[in-house]
């Protein structure tokens, strides 16, 4: 009787809460195998994009502790040109994410190596276009307002970079061809191998050579172009036998028709990507500009270093949403962004809450100035909530880039960053006076975005 009574007082489980509960499992699980799916490009991403962010990392921290004009030379140089044209090329090799991406999905291996090689062609040429920034950076960054003193040496450096300026047009193609077939470790491999050759290159022509910033800026050349090799070995020596079968006239066929597209990536991300660098040329006109660009060119390269994670994120993005769509999957694309977004987000707190705690000493890997290091600790609140904001951003153009919308994604861009973004910068750098608080512009931007 005890056990009957105990029995009628439990709580009946009806129909409905057996269907929540089936429903909560069924979701634990496709959240679970998702992001399995997800960090499996992620994972790798991260790591190589970190490694290949953390050569230029490099390259700064050794020429900030020659002194303040070589930090600004060699910041202006990697940040500005060198960044001005990585945009633009980034952005281009991205159109393989959704071609790549799509052909795998609906397993028509063949045609990735032959998109590659369209990729490659596209890119090379452009580099050959965009030769004058290098050529002409001094001249030019006089025109902008840089100090003669910054503007010649970093008119020298940008120089001696141009060795790494084509490796991008090999290197960005390569990795988005082996990301799309998921063969993320090797490229994690390759650059731990680029960061290593790096740190030793940097340190002999630097301290060893006593070759200055032009020994930076070889060391940084050298480490790309192991990069360009490495991935190229691995693709084309037995690494992927289902999607490279050797060079092939077909990537000359339907040249126009990948260049538009490629175009069209290109201006979607480096839109962004510029944004960043001119307002780092706006510093020039500050008060004690060397100072400022200083300050900021160390806030942009931390949040430079950061964005590798959710740039992972928009690749990875890419690559899910291409998949499934080449599929014929149109929720699971859905599903996959909706994943990709939160987990990002989450990690974007956590570091945002990191920058915040250590406000005082995130600049002291690049600089031992202690003006620099006051300047940077003013900046670190809008740097930690440019960072949060910025978790967001890219995966969703990560979602783009799978669906084949870039060239609307760059409409949004270019209203958001450069109507309403730098008008703003202008307005708080010198209607309101608060000098490289024109970095206030960025969040918003990014909100807007």
């Amino acid at each position: 009787m005890g056990d009957t009574a105990d029995q009628n007082q439990r709580p009946l489980l009806t129909d409905k809460d057996d269907d929540r509960e089936n429903n909560n499992k069924d979701l634990t699980s496709r959240v679970w195998i998702e992001s399995k799916k997800l960090w499996q490009i992620v994972g790798p991403a991260i790591f190589s994009r970190i490694s290949s962010y953390t050569m230029n990392i490099i390259t700064q921290a050794f020429a900030g502790h020659l002194g303040d004009v070589e930090l600004a030379a060699i910041s202006i140089a990697n940040t500005v040109i060198v960044g001005f044209n990585f945009g633009l090329l980034l952005g281009m090799a991205s159109a393989l994410e959704t071609l790549c991406g799509q052909a795998f999905g609906a397993k028509r291996y063949h045609m990735l190596g032959i998109y590659m090689q369209r990729s490659w062609i596209v890119l090379f040429l452009f580099c050959f276009l965009l030769l004058p920034f290098y050529v002409f950076a001094t001249p030019l960054l006089k025109l902008l307002g840089q100090p003669d003193d910054v503007a010649e040496l970093s008119g020298t450096v940008a120089v001696w970079m141009i060795p790494l300026h084509f490796s991008f047009a090999f290197q960005f193609p390569l990795t988005r061809f082996l990301q799309c077939q998921l063969k993320n470790q090797v490229i994690a491999w390759v650059s731990l191998v680029g960061l290593l050759v790096n740190v030793l290159t940097s340190w002999l022509f630097v301290y060893v050579l006593d070759f200055g910033v032009v020994g930076a800026a070889l060391a940084l050349d050298i480490s790309w172009w192991v990069l360009c090799f490495g991935l190229y070995g691995y693709a084309a020596f037995g690494g992927c036998p289902l999607t490279w079968s050797g060079f092939s006239t077909q990537a000359f066929s339907g040249l126009w028709e990948y260049t538009k597209l490629s175009v069209a990536a290109g201006v979607m991300l480096c839109l962004e990507n510029w944004y960043y660098r001119i307002l780092i040329l706006m510093t020039g006109y500050l008060k004690n500009a060397t100072l400022a660009v200083d300050a900021l060119s160390v806030c942009m390269s931390i949040n430079g270093w950061q964005m590798m994670i959710p740039l992972a994120f928009l690749a990875a993005t890419g690559v899910r949403v291409a998949n499934e769509l080449g599929a014929g999957n149109g929720k699971g694309a859905g599903f996959a962004t909706i994943v990709s977004v939160a987990q990002s987000t989450l990690i974007g707190l956590i570091l945002c809450v990191i920058i915040m705690i250590l406000h005082d000493k995130v600049a002291l890997i690049f600089t031992s100035s202690n003006d620099v290091l006051a300047e940077v600790d003013k900046l670190s609140f809008l740097l930690a909530i440019t960072i949060l904001l910025n978790s967001v951003q890219p995966v969703l153009s990560g979602v783009a880039i799978g669906s084949g919308w870039q060239a609307t994604v760059a409409y949004i861009n270019l209203g958001c960053y450069y109507i309403i973004g730098l008008p703003l910068g202008f307005l708080i750098g010198w209607v309101f006076k608060l000098g490289v608080g024109v970095t206030s512009a960025v969040p918003f931007s990014s909100v807007v975005a």
